[in-house]
């Protein structure tokens, strides 16, 4: 088979500009659509119990709403003209779904740490989620709109660049590349910035297994017990639990326990021999159910903590992966199986993945996926940052996705021919993104008053906590 010269995938690249004029990305579209009946869908055969709480955590803000409504804008991203340039992308590359981790080799990095909706599709799918959440950050924190612009520029122009970079590169310095928090304070601009990256460092240096342990966790004489801490963390068939009886019915009547070994064991075959050694080493203490995240609330999470022969923990996160949104918007080739496809994405998409990535099917066939819990993983708190670290935090969103497209679909040349060098992609993109902005704050009033009128039922953390003190 004949392989491509790098002057012919130029032009493919620049070709497809035939096909979706780059000053064409400011579109949103005319959205007739009813955002409530889209929440419902995607509400779908969740835990009831955790509706009203996933709700009630999208009525905080703007921010939090499109946080919670990656299928809102799959859907509208899936109305207007694509470049036609696909790839395994992330699907819901917002500002809040970047953050820091341990690689095996214990080295820090910053990267994409969410790959629910991971498949494939058009590249800027991804810029558009990411300009469109910087908008509603930037307004949420009442910046101003010369910000907000200003800041989507910084993003798009800098993933412009970075892919310009990453097309001059062989297929092995794409793999290789990282972006480690060593390097992220050497390219910092400023002082505080680089203070802020060193300060990341010692508070992920701070987040182990160890650290979680203590915090979450009580050994009864016998073994290891993780602590309800409803409505965030419960067991299933505890007294705290916020399964109805008849979601519960499969574990009470049937062995569970068999039920989950059969998992473990699917979920073991799909890891390599060394890691199945390594797993070998622990013994299972306990097993919960956890609330995670906003647009996650309702599906079904498990933590499982096992401890080693020295009682060193290891807390698995066992995350049930649903259909992709951007599959249900995008036609591309599927995996038969969620979890693998969530794994699959990650593995490509980021420049080292967890160890203990893998996937099997628990009760009902809903598939499931498999993590580390926590391993020196950090979030930014975009509440406390000022317009310069937001400022530079976007820089890093636009170098980091450059970097994930690049590598997992070896496309850079083609994409930066399609960007080119000036400014017109990155404008339309900041078009774009302020007019999406406003059809977040629409779609939010429509939503908050469908809470108000009880049409939906929003309830907060604290509401249903109380229910369990006034026990």
């Amino acid at each position: 088979m004949k392989t491509s010269t790098v002057a012919e995938r130029e032009a493919r690249g620049r070709a497809a500009r035939e096909h979706s004029k780059r000053s064409s990305h400011q579109t949103v579209g005319e959205l007739q659509r009813d955002p409530i009946a889209l929440l419902r869908q995607s509400s779908e055969d969740r835990v009831q119990n955790l509706v009203p709480l996933r709700y009630g955590r999208m009525a905080a803000s703007p921010f939090s709403f499109f946080r919670g409504t990656a299928i809102l804008q799959a859907h509208d991203l899936s109305q207007v003209q694509d470049s036609g340039l696909t790839m395994p992308i992330c699907g819901d590359g917002h500002l809040m779904n970047f953050g820091g981790f341990a690689t095996p080799e214990r080295q820090l990095v910053f990267d994409l740490n969410d790959f629910d909706e991971a498949a494939i599709g058009p590249f800027e799918w991804d810029l558009k989620r990411l300009s469109a959440s910087l908008v509603v950050a930037a307004r949420h924190l009442r910046l101003s709109s010369g910000t907000a612009d200003s800041l989507v520029m910084t993003a798009v122009n800098e993933y412009r660049d970075r892919m310009a970079q990453y097309a001059q590169c062989g297929a092995l310095e794409l793999w290789y590349d990282r972006i480690t928090f060593d390097r992220m304070a050497e390219t910092a601009l400023t002082p505080e910035r680089r203070r802020t990256v060193r300060r990341g460092m010692e508070k992920a240096a701070s987040r182990t297994h160890e650290s979680l342990l203590e915090k979450m966790a009580e050994h009864d004489g016998e073994r290891w017990r993780i602590r309800d801490v409803p409505p965030a963390l419960f067991h299933i068939l505890g007294p705290n639990t916020l399964f109805t009886p008849e979601e519960t019915e499969a574990f009470r009547s049937g062995n569970w326990r068999s039920m989950f070994e059969r998992m473990w064991g699917e979920y073991l075959g799909t890891m390599s021999p060394d890691r199945q050694a390594l797993l070998g080493h622990f013994t299972a203490q306990d097993l919960v159910f956890k609330v995670v995240g906003v647009g996650s609330v309702g599906t079904r999470c498990l933590v499982m903590l096992s401890v080693d022969h020295m009682g060193k923990p290891l807390f698995l996160q066992i995350k049930e992966a649903r259909r992709s949104v951007i599959a249900q918007f995008y036609e591309a080739p599927v995996l038969a199986h969620e979890g693998e496809r969530v794994v699959r994405g990650q593995r490509l998409l980021q420049a080292a993945s967890d160890i203990f990535l893998g996937w099997a099917s628990g009760p009902f066939k809903r598939h499931f996926y498999f993590r580390q819990l926590r391993d020196m993983k950090l979030a930014a708190n975009i509440e406390l940052f000022d317009s310069d670290l937001l400022d530079g935090y976007a820089r890093l969103c636009g170098w980091i996705m450059a970097r994930a497209h690049a590598k997992a679909s070896g496309r850079a040349i083609e994409v930066s021919a399609y960007i080119g060098r000036g400014e017109l992609f990155a404008e339309a993109l900041t078009g774009y993104a302020k007019r999406y902005a406003d059809q977040v704050e629409r779609d939010y009033d429509v939503f908050l008053k469908a809470c108000r009128s009880g049409e939906l039922e929003a309830r907060t953390d604290a509401d249903m906590a109380a229910d369990f003190s006034s026990l």
